[in-house]
């Protein structure tokens, strides 16, 4: 049940809380956190779901009510909620917390629910399945390293996108060198090139501010900010 009486102290912890170094540890803490994920996101101004879902749709040709839509770190299926707004119908989800699974189920949008340790344990997704796979706020050292991007790239249709959205933290640039060192490569190979990109200056809160610092900050200061990366699969691939 969620707790009402959260407040942006707890929801700033619960982000934190997230980048434990242990995968095993982090999903247990996801798992018991599913029921307030989204109130505590929204309270952080947390974007990633809507930019990455619009970016989507407004670079996306073919009917997206046929457009099989691989949603990877469903979480508690916001993204599906939004792209069923914008027109998608047929949805399969996976990620690392039963918890989350168990929300995600609720929504009734996902045709299949699936269990899996990004970058631990093998994509459950057939190669060339789906006209769109979507990664929204997992692309970071503790939920999915950079090599779960081939997997999404495996299992798109030659033609498909892939969409993957993360928020730019500071301590988190190292990551941020590779993962581009790694898709730009990815278009060197001919797997697949770029459909668009998006920057965006509010992705979400920043975490790691002190609560009363905050109140004292400018707005535009309290922000981290945000890219969604839109590639399209070669249609020479698989």
């Amino acid at each position: 049940m969620t707790d009402s009486c959260r407040t942006e102290f707890d929801a700033r912890a619960a982000l934190r809380s997230t980048e434990c170094s242990d995968a095993k540890l982090c999903v247990q803490f996801y798992d018991g956190w599913a029921e307030n994920y989204e109130e505590d996101c929204n309270m952080m101004c947390y974007r990633g779901p809507h930019l990455a879902a619009h970016f989507l749709s407004d670079n996306f040709s073919g009917s997206r009510g046929e457009a099989r839509v691989l949603d990877v770190g469903c979480g508690s299926g916001w993204v599906a909620k939004l792209m069923v707004e914008l027109g998608f119908k047929h949805f399969v989800g996976v990620d690392g917390s039963q918890g989350m699974l168990d929300l995600a189920a609720k929504t009734g949008l996902y045709k299949e629910l699936k269990l899996a340790l990004l970058g631990t344990e093998p994509l459950p997704a057939e190669t060339g399945t789906f006209d769109v796979v979507i990664l929204v706020g997992a692309l970071n050292p503790e939920s999915a390293p950079v090599s779960v991007v081939r997997e999404l790239c495996n299992a798109a249709k030659p033609g498909g996108y892939v969409c993957m959205a993360r928020g730019n933290q500071t301590k988190k640039n190292e990551f941020k060198k590779d993962l581009e060192r790694e898709l730009q490569l990815m278009e060197e190979e001919g797997l697949w090139s770029p459909a668009g990109l998006k920057q965006a200056d509010r992705y979400m809160e920043d975490p790691h501010l002190n609560s009363e610092r905050v109140k004292e900050l400018p707005k535009e200061e309290r922000y981290i900010t945000g890219t969604v990366y839109l590639y399209k699969k070669s249609i020479h691939s698989n």
